[in-house]
């Protein structure tokens, strides 16, 4: 089956030279957020990521683009295909963890992960599995997300975190990267409990790695752990990422219809403007039933800005 989706990381000056490309191939620019720019021709999507930076290429003519545009005239070497001898970590056994609803003022945290063998991750890899934060539809969401479990079989892990619940252990920790290091063992502690034979687990490095050495040691687990910036280039990563994905856009969906209140992704004005809504309809007192509370948003619907 043809790719129809592809993601590689690409240097400063690639940025330009791919922009070159396009524009002399007669592709349509777009605006699009945290991207340097998007552009499209047909069906054939092509955007470049601030983050990283990294292209992301999707479309029925995707193996074509990469194979006879992006490669030789832009990264002047050939990688689809060839992942196995740019990143062969990649196809060796090992958990991959990411979360999501961290930056999101309501809806809860949640935290997956998934294990992957080389057969496993050959074949994520060839359902078009990449970071959930490059996918801009959540029907695409839920569908990888049945891809991945079909795939991984018992070899995943979710944990949501409510936001009740997540508020609770806030102050409990009184720290972010506490609870998330909390989070992320105890879904390690699951994938391990599946899977006891895998030696590695990988993450997203959003703190120092001792944060969450401790928190694997208190539940007696020595499997070796690696965090790095951009993750999510590992296929087990992002696919973690888009089981997380799913999860929390279905918390929203159901809550939304639960309270009778649309709740906005993100933190920025149109989520004060759901939050006041909220109020309106069920009081401050409930507020942390559907929010996290530490956020800046909760104080600003106070009346209190700090």
């Amino acid at each position: 089956m043809a790719r129809t989706t592809y993601t590689a990381e690409i240097g400063e000056r690639e940025v330009g030279r791919l922009r070159a490309v396009l524009e002399r191939s007669g592709f349509e620019f777009v605006e699009k957020p945290y991207a340097h720019y998007a552009a499209r021709k047909g069906k054939l999507n092509v955007t470049v990521y601030e983050k990283g930076p990294k292209v992301l290429v999707q479309g029925r003519e995707t193996e074509d683009f990469v194979k006879f545009v992006l490669e030789p005239e832009v990264l002047g070497e050939a990688r689809l295909g060839y992942e196995a001898v740019h990143q062969p970590e990649m196809f060796e056994p090992h958990f991959g963890i990411d979360e999501s609803g961290k930056g999101d003022f309501f809806g809860p945290l949640v935290i997956a992960g998934v294990g992957v063998r080389e057969e496993s991750a050959r074949g994520l890899m060839e359902a078009g599995v990449t970071d959930s934060k490059r996918i801009g539809s959540a029907a695409r969401v839920r569908e990888l997300a049945a891809v991945i479990r079909q795939t991984v079989a018992e070899r995943r892990a979710v944990v949501t975190i409510g936001p009740a619940r997540y508020n609770q252990l806030y102050q409990s920790f009184g720290n972010l990267n506490e609870l998330l290091a909390w989070g992320h063992a105890k879904v390690i502690e699951e994938l391990a409990t599946a899977d006891p034979e895998c030696p590695r687990a990988l993450s997203d490095q959003f703190a120092n790695p001792r944060v969450l050495r401790r928190q694997l040691a208190k539940r007696g687990l020595g499997i070796a752990l690696e965090q790095r910036p951009r993750a999510e280039s590992d296929v087990a990563v992002a696919a973690a990422s888009i089981l997380a994905r799913e999860r929390f856009i279905e918390w929203i969906r159901r809550a939304s219809e639960q309270w009778e209140v649309g709740f906005p992704l993100g933190a920025g004005p149109p989520v004060l403007a759901a939050g006041r809504r909220f109020l309106e309809l069920h009081g401050a007192g409930n507020l942390s039933e559907v929010a996290k509370m530490h956020f800046r948003t909760a104080g600003r619907l106070s009346g209190d800005p700090e």
